[in-house]
């Protein structure tokens, strides 16, 4: 491959792009006294949240690849730091769903927030049809991502 191709340079974009991102979840993880697994945790269920997805500590052990016993230390741990809590499932009281506290939501504005609020200023700035175009293509380096991962 041609290191100096403009594919590779969004190649080196990208990692550079996730290497900040990564080194940002870590920050925050130390400063309230979180493992990353923790982090990832929660935003994998703001993210449910978000489209409507009903998480439950098997989805969550699906979506970090953690075992149960594994997921059911990690939700254990976010909910004695009150940043989860586990809820009966109103229509089938046998399973556990999992909600996110506001607690953790206001830690994750005030800490992110500036940098969400820099994106989002910084995408204001392209056009409509640009910015279907980022979209397409973070939508393929995801889905290119997720396959590598299952493989």
């Amino acid at each position: 491959m041609d290191d100096q191709s403009p594919a590779m340079g969004l190649v080196h974009l990208l990692r550079a792009v996730t290497v900040e991102f990564d080194l940002l979840g870590a920050r925050f993880a130390a400063r309230h006294g979180l493992h990353p697994t923790d982090v990832r945790a929660l935003i994998h269920l703001l993210d449910a949240a978000r489209v409507g997805t009903r998480a439950t500590p098997g989805w969550l052990g699906e979506q970090l690849r953690l075992n149960s016993a594994g997921t059911t230390a990690l939700v254990d741990r976010l909910e004695r730091l009150g940043l989860v809590r586990r809820n009966r499932d109103t229509a089938d009281r046998r399973r556990v769903l999992l909600e996110v506290e506001e607690k953790a939501t206001e830690l994750g504005w005030t800490f992110f927030g500036p940098v969400i609020g820099e994106v989002v200023a910084a995408a204001d700035g392209f056009e409509a049809g640009e910015l279907e175009t980022v979209r397409r293509f973070l939508t393929s380096v995801l889905e290119s991502a997720g396959r590598a991962h299952s493989a």
